[in-house]
């Protein structure tokens, strides 16, 4: 395993947490990138409990290779997006013509999906040409919409732990906006039984692309901060929490890491033929014998996601 050349001691290079500004202290001391191998850390804020990846690199561009990008979703593409649509529709209601943002949109394949159900749709994402090839506006930064108080609904489907800067990102959405609109976010989990039971060895810990680790309060205390309260919560996303049991667990097993996801989601890994179908085995029936698991992490409020509608905080009027 190699240690991150940038790896300094954690107090004197976090000393605060991004949201709150308290102390920062040690939680999963050694935390290796699947992809490249580094080690990386995790520490808590001592007030909001917000968790920090450690060091956060400067340059975050080469850790998000082709193995991260591509078929994210694999085949369940397609449930993956008719679900957030019926997020929204069941608190927002229909598109009629209303305009949507999608912040980290990917590919795209969401606000398609919006589009032809009456929305008028635009996105944000790091890299938008594939996005933009589908003949959707997509900007590569937040900045670069001005027009504030314009969108009746947006979502942050696992992009607001890649954020550099919460307050910002959440600051920006509070200005963008409608009073009366919605603001659905979906994140990792930490305070779910997956992150408690797998720690480090959890697939959707994934430092250090995920640069920040919520659970229940700490995304609570984040909205809050910028201006938002919390209508309405669920505890899991399917395919992401069955896939959480199965590939954390083999984590443990192999020390090659995340082979049953690789081969789920079609990407290539350097392992021999024999550990990829038994990994594939063996992923697919701790799939099925975490079925009870899942549900009841649903149940206790405990899954491997959280996803969250927001509202705006009414205006307060000046008492003078």
């Amino acid at each position: 395993m190699m240690r991150n050349p940038d790896h300094m001691d954690l107090v004197e290079q976090w000393p605060c947490c991004n949201v709150c500004g308290e102390a920062l202290v040690p939680y999963l001391p050694e935390v290796f990138d699947l992809l490249t191998m580094e080690i990386f850390a995790v520490s808590r804020c001592s007030h909001c409990g917000l968790g920090h990846t450690v060091p956060q690199p400067i340059d975050l561009g080469r850790y998000y290779v082709q193995q991260y990008y591509g078929n994210r979703h694999g085949f369940t593409l397609r449930h993956c997006v008719n679900r957030r649509k019926g997020f929204v529709e069941s608190t927002v209601g229909a598109g009629d013509g209303r305009r949507i943002l999608d912040i980290g949109c990917g590919d795209g394949s969401f606000l398609l999906a919006m589009k032809a159900c009456g929305w008028h749709v635009m996105g944000t994402e790091l890299n938008p040409e594939p996005a933009r090839s589908k003949g959707l506006d997509v900007k590569e930064r937040i900045e670069e919409i001005v027009s504030k108080n314009q969108f009746d609904c947006i979502t942050m489907w696992h992009t607001l732990e890649h954020m550099c800067d919460i307050p910002f990102i959440l600051g920006c959405a509070n200005s963008l906006l409608k009073q009366k609109g919605k603001l659905l976010i979906s994140v990792p989990d930490w305070g779910g039984l997956q992150s408690r039971i797998f720690g480090s060895k959890w697939l959707h810990c994934d430092v250090p692309r995920h640069l920040y680790h919520f659970d229940t309060g700490s995304l609570q205390y984040a909205l809050s901060s910028a201006g938002f309260s919390i209508e309405r919560r669920w505890h899991q996303e399917i395919e992401y929490d069955l896939l959480g049991w199965s590939q954390s667990a083999l984590n443990f097993l192999f020390s090659q890491s995340n082979m049953y996801f690789y081969t789920l989601t079609g990407k290539t890994s350097n392992t021999n033929s024999i550990l990829t179908v038994t990994s594939f085995l063996l992923g697919s029936l701790l799939m099925v014998l975490s079925l009870p698991a899942l549900v009841a992490g649903t149940a206790l409020g405990r899954g491997g996601s959280l996803i969250v509608v927001a509202n705006k905080n009414p205006i307060q009027e000046d008492p003078c």
